[in-house]
């Protein structure tokens, strides 16, 4: 028995499994089917109207349907039940006239009499169809009836109607009886009793409702059909209705999305003068403003970058110049006075901060002007980030920050700009430093078989929500106020930027205010080509040397 229970056990635990996979694939493909109609269905507003207005109008044909079918029903029923009381109650009081004469119920003639008296009254009404009549006595002893076909077989009386005719009330119920052996049938049953002085009798009228079943069949169709075609005809008026408002509209989405991809000449055509041809007009005076503007601005940069061009390259000549001199003075400045030596200095810092600033300003020119190219080779990247952490020794030194690095055991080799590159981490690794805050600093190289990443990441005063984005502006300082060590110009992170853009790759930050930075450089490992994902995560949780066998860089 027991292993007959385990038996049953796994067929049952096997028919669920199998029904709750029949059930994941039954969904899945329903999903499947149902997706295309849901993204039509959302994507459509004319779909939408006229799915609205199919709705809507359905429910309302379906509501006025059922109450005109039910009055015309009802009123037909009402007026047949009207006139077979009237009938039934006429032949009660005649047959009670007729049966006056017979003693009792045990009469020998009575058989007869109840047969002739049903035949008689059978035929009674408007003549479209005949009832059946059965005429009894009480305690059922006789009972005839007037058949209507050869096959005639005695339909049984609904036992509740029997019940209230022998309390002595009209009555009468609906039935579906099979009075001629064939198929059941919708009648009306009413019931009467008839007394004379010697016996009570019970009198049955069977009234055939196929005449009234028809009519209401016949007035259902009608309004099926009817009400079919109006839902259908409301959805087609509903489709050409928005139609006529939805073009328009597509018009001016397509016209939108012209302008927006740089086809500034692209107009809406305005026809008429209604509402439509009014929003198009306003459409094409909104279009020509924008043109104009955006003409205005396109000449007030170009301008811009030419100007910032052309004093760049004016600035060169006097530049050079003065450098000669202030180099001179500064080889000399022990010869100097003490106070004549730090102006000495003073003058050569910030002669380097200047020419630092047109060299920014003419790189920026550059790629303004679309003239920025790249002198890709095959570098190893490592003593490339090496070169540039230790030339900023010094200043990790004052700054009281520690710069870690983890690379890979293998080379990593990608075709590069190495100069570019080489300026990027630069600038990286020179922010990472000076908002450090005295905290380490970790510089993390790492590859993939298509693209290569380096991850920069700092525990100093770390970046508001939303400065990741504007951390790449032109001019754009996290704290302007801040002291800084390096001086630089606000450029570093911009041409950075483009630096990567021109590599086919990205330059990306997240931070929190208080936690630090984090900063990736992401490059394809072959030139042409387009890094889809990073080998290192922008993750500002986890410190990308953590877990690593990262030692301070030497």
């Amino acid at each position: 028995m027991k292993a007959w229970n385990g038996d049953v056990g796994g067929w049952t635990r096997a028919a669920v499994r199998r029904a709750r996979r029949l059930i994941r694939f039954l969904l899945a493909r329903g999903r499947r089917f149902a997706a295309p109609v849901v993204r039509a269905y959302r994507s459509s507003l004319q779909l939408r109207v006229v799915t609205a207005t199919l709705i809507v109008s359905a429910l309302l044909v379906a509501v006025f349907g059922i109450v005109v079918a039910t009055t015309i029903t009802g009123g037909m029923v009402e007026k047949r039940l009207n006139a077979a009381e009237q009938q039934v109650t006429q032949a009660g009081e005649q047959i009670a006239q007729d049966l006056a004469t017979v003693p009792s119920a045990d009469d020998p003639a009575l058989e007869n009499k109840l047969a002739g008296l049903a035949a008689e009254h059978s035929g009674d009404g408007d003549g479209t169809q005949q009832a059946t009549v059965l005429l009894r006595t009480v305690n059922a002893n006789t009972m005839e009836s007037r058949p209507k076909e050869p096959e005639f077989v005695e339909p049984m009386i609904p036992t509740d109607l029997e019940h209230d005719v022998s309390e002595g009330y009209l009555a009468f119920q609906y039935a579906n009886i099979n009075p001629d052996g064939k198929e059941e049938r919708p009648f009306l049953v009413m019931g009467t009793p008839v007394y004379t002085d010697k016996v009570a009798y019970q009198l049955y009228f069977l009234f055939p409702l196929d005449t009234e079943e028809e009519a209401a069949a016949l007035v259902r169709n009608a309004l099926i059909v009817s009400g079919i075609a109006l839902v259908l005809m409301l959805g087609v008026i509903a489709g050409l209705v928005t139609r006529m408002v939805v073009i328009p509209v597509r018009l001016a989405a397509r016209t939108a999305q012209r302008l927006s991809a740089g086809l500034l000449h692209e107009r809406m055509t305005v026809r008429g003068s209604d509402d439509l041809a009014r929003l198009a007009g306003s459409f094409n005076l909104m279009a020509e403003n924008l043109h104009q503007q955006i003409v205005r601005l396109e000449d007030m940069s170009r301008l811009q970058r030419r100007f910032t061009s052309d004093v760049s390259h004016e600035l060169r000549t006097p530049l050079t110049t003065v450098r000669m001199a202030a180099d001179l003075l500064y080889d000399s400045k022990h010869d100097f006075p003490p106070t004549a030596a730090r102006s000495t200095e003073l003058l050569h810092d910030e002669l380097n901060r200047f020419e630092e600033l047109l060299g920014d300003l003419l790189e920026i020119s550059r790629f303004d002007a679309g003239f920025a190219k790249l002198d890709t080779e095959a570098v190893e990247l490592g003593p490339i980030i090496e070169s540039v952490i230790k030339s900023f020794d010094q200043l990790a030194r004052r700054c009281g920050v520690e710069v870690r690095r983890h690379f890979p055991d293998t080379p990593v080799i990608a075709e590069v700009d190495a100069r570019r590159v080489q300026r990027i981490v630069r600038n990286l690794v020179g922010n990472a430093i000076e908002h450090a805050e005295s905290k380490p600093v970790c510089v993390r190289l790492d590859a993939s078989a298509t693209a290569v990443a380096i991850v920069v990441r700092d525990r100093g005063i770390g970046l508001k929500p939303g400065e990741e984005k504007l951390v790449f502006n032109r001019f754009w300082r996290a704290d302007p106020s801040r002291a800084r060590q390096t001086g630089g110009t606000g450029l570093g992170l911009s041409i950075s930027t483009e630096d990567a853009k021109l590599h086919n790759g990205t330059l990306t930050a997240v931070g929190e205010r208080g936690r630090g930075a984090v900063f990736r450089l992401s490059l394809p490992l072959r030139a042409g080509d387009r890094v889809l994902v990073p080998p290192l995560p922008l993750d500002f949780s986890a410190d990308p040397c953590d877990g690593a066998d990262d030692e301070p860089a030497s």
